[in-house]
């Protein structure tokens, strides 16, 4: 007697038998296959050019700290020229003669393309405060469009580090809000018409924040376009409002 009949199977039900073994032995190694452990150290490396300000009284007493404003400029400025930077924001306030009482470090980003890097940015950061009288309390970020988005990334990456942001035109994930210091006052502008960042990032962050206790400002310029930041970086209470912030 045949030995599969010992077993009191049929020749058809011995064969599906076979084949079913096979199967899950051929899935087995396929999968096994696809599926393979690796590891490769990858090292990226980035160039920023920069603005550095220092006040007027940073020379005066070599033993007094200053706040630092990090500004992001948006994706126009991007490039090699860093003379762009000085086309918008508190970089062109500085060179049409304007003092401020804090520090500004404004890097470029060198890609037109491209988003910021910030973890580049804020390597830069560290840097500059470990080479000048840098109170680290008192870091305070303002960017605008793809500047105002790095702002809000940078914001929810390093939640330890800023004392104050003020953000103008930026984009934003909604899921940012949990990952955001709590304690941290931002101030957001945007215009109603924006056609290029929608009012509603801004809006709709805002309203998200407001509702989980963030301590949060919004203005809305009625009317007004993409360049919000005309009229942003004119208000005076603004760094005002920041020399009021202290982590």
């Amino acid at each position: 007697m045949a030995a599969w009949n010992t077993l009191g199977l049929g020749r058809g039900s011995l064969r599906s038998c076979l084949i079913g073994v096979l199967m899950l032995m051929t899935v087995g190694c396929s999968g096994q296959s696809r599926l393979e452990s690796g590891q490769q150290e990858v090292v990226v490396s980035e160039t920023l050019n920069y603005y550095l300000y220092y006040p007027p009284e940073y020379g005066d007493n070599p033993k007094r700290d200053f706040p630092l404003l990090l500004f992001l400029h948006g994706g126009g400025e991007s490039g090699a020229s860093l003379e762009l930077i000085q086309e918008n924001g508190p970089p062109k306030l500085l060179a049409e003669g304007t003092d401020f009482p804090f520090l500004i470090l404004a890097p470029q980003n060198p890609y037109k393309k491209q988003w910021w890097n910030v973890r580049a940015v804020k390597q830069l950061l560290d840097q500059i405060i470990s080479e000048n009288r840098v109170d680290p309390d008192r870091l305070y970020l303002t960017g605008l469009s793809r500047g105002g988005n790095a702002c809000w990334e940078m914001a929810a990456q390093y939640p330890d580090t800023f004392a104050a942001m003020a953000v103008v035109c930026g984009m934003t994930p909604l899921p940012y809000a949990h990952w955001i210091d709590r304690e941290m006052p931002i101030w957001v502008f945007h215009g109603t018409e924006d056609p290029v960042i929608p009012f509603s990032e801004s809006e709709e962050m805002v309203k998200k924040l407001k509702a989980m206790g963030y301590p949060i400002r919004f203005t809305a310029y009625e009317g007004v376009g993409h360049n919000a930041w005309e009229r942003a970086y004119l208000e005076e209470e603004l760094y005002a409002w920041f020399m009021e912030q202290s982590r």
